[in-house]
Parts: structure tokens; C-alpha cells; sequence
């Protein structure tokens, strides 16, 4: 049936490619990638802020539906991170404090909601990583459609099955399969500009020449030859 299917995940980003982003900033990772792609200002870290990355296992479900949610924590390898697309409506929860210790029990790497939770509390004072764009009260229904491991997008943002999803404080990111490997070498690359920053700071001495030759540039005008 079209819309109502469970389908394998064909690739998947290695463990050591996860190990590699693991705990770099993920602002610093969407600089590279031309801060181009982002999964909405509204996906939030519902639990202690712990960073996420794994390899995405997709979901696309009707909004305030769980029957495939359920269905893919099953399918679900460790470390992998649930991505579910359930339209961004915040009407019904569809993931609460059972799914996520259910999922944790799995070993699973984090929760991606397009959608709401319930049981805040409980997941705020855990370190296992939920994102999702809001919270209620009222619980999900399990009747379907739905598909698992399919390209869904959030805000503009694509994630296909197996893809690098990274999360912190400031929100999430997805790295396409292909590439992971150039975005690394640009992340490390940018990681080291900013540490030579840090130190010109703390010594006194950074250079902040290009500000006004950037207006000048511009045509901003008052500008201190």
C-alpha cells in the first residue's frame, strides 16, 4: 500500500564516522555545509543537552500516530537515531517515557520528533537524546499510515535512511551519507581557525581589521579610514 510501508535501509554511516563528529559543535559542522541545512529552530534538546550522533533509521507517520514509531524501535540497530517526520503537529505526543527507556534499553543513539513528546519531566532529567518541537499532554494514536526508512524532510532539511544525525544545545543537523568525510575535514579545519581565535583573544591580540574593511567594502559610510 502506497504511504503504509516498511522498507529496508539499504547503507548506513559507519561507527567510526560517528565516533569523528561525536562532540564536534554542530554550529561549526552547519558553517561547513554553507549553514544551508538546519532541521528548524522548533526541534529542541528535551533531555540535559548530552550530544547526539548516529546514523538516521527515517520515519514518516501521520501526525499523532505511533504505530510505525513503535514498529521502528523494534527494527532499530544500536546506536542508530530515530528520525520521525510526523508533520511538525503538536496535537498528540507521539513518543513518552516508556518509548524512550524502551529505547534505551535498545541502545539506541537518540529520538528525532517532528512532532510532540509527552512525560517531560522524566526525559528532561535523563541524558538519552530526545529533540522534538513541542509537548502535550495527550497521548498517540496506533493506526498508521505510515513508512519506515524513507527520505523525509524537515523544514527543508533531507534526511535519507543512514544519513549522519547530529544534535546539542543548538539544535540538530543531518550529513548526507556521501558526505560525511568532506564535511569532517572542513569541520576539524574550522575547529583549529577558531582555537587560534580563542587564543588571540585571551592573549589580547585579535585582529579585528576585517570588520571596518568589510563595511568600507560595502559603501558604509563613517567608516575610520
Amino acid at each position: 500500500m502506497i504511504g503504509f510501508h516498511i522498507h529496508a535501509r539499504s547503507r548506513a554511516v559507519s561507527p567510526q564516522v560517528v565516533t569523528q563528529f561525536r562532540g564536534l559543535p554542530v554550529a561549526n559542522v552547519s558553517d561547513t555545509m554553507s549553514r544551508m541545512m538546519a532541521g528548524g529552530a522548533r526541534l529542541r534538546p528535551m533531555h540535559d543537552g548530552t550530544p547526539m550522533a548516529g546514523p538516521a533509521l527515517t520515519v514518516r507517520t501521520r501526525p499523532g500516530d505511533n504505530l510505525l514509531v513503535h514498529k521502528a524501535l523494534d527494527l532499530a540497530q544500536p546506536g542508530d537515531i530515530i528520525v520521525v517526520d510526523a508533520g511538525g503537529d503538536l496535537t498528540n505526543a507521539i513518543i513518552g517515557e516508556i518509548m524512550t527507556r524502551y529505547a534505551m534499553s535498545r541502545g539506541l543513539g537518540g529520538l528525532v520528533i517532528n512532532g510532540a513528546i509527552r512525560d517531560s519531566a522524566e526525559i528532561r532529567a535523563g541524558s538519552f537524546p530526545v529533540f522534538a518541537a513541542g509537548v502535550t499532554h495527550r497521548g498517540p494514536y496506533k493506526d498508521g499510515p505510515g513508512e519506515i526508512n524513507v527520505d523525509i524532510a524537515i523544514d527543508g532539511m533531507t534526511i535519507a535512511p543512514g544519513d549522519l544525525v547530529l544534535g546539542d544545545a543548538d539544535g540538530l543537523l543531518a550529513v548526507g551519507f556521501d558526505q560525511v568525510e568532506a564535511v569532517y575535514a572542513a569541520t576539524q579545519a574550522k575547529q583549529q581557525a577558531e582555537a587560534v581565535m580563542m587564543q588571540q583573544i585571551a592573549d589580547g591580540c585579535l585582529d579585528t581589521g576585517w570588520v571596518d574593511a568589510r563595511l568600507r567594502q560595502l559603501g558604509c559610510g563613517g567608516v575610520a579610514e
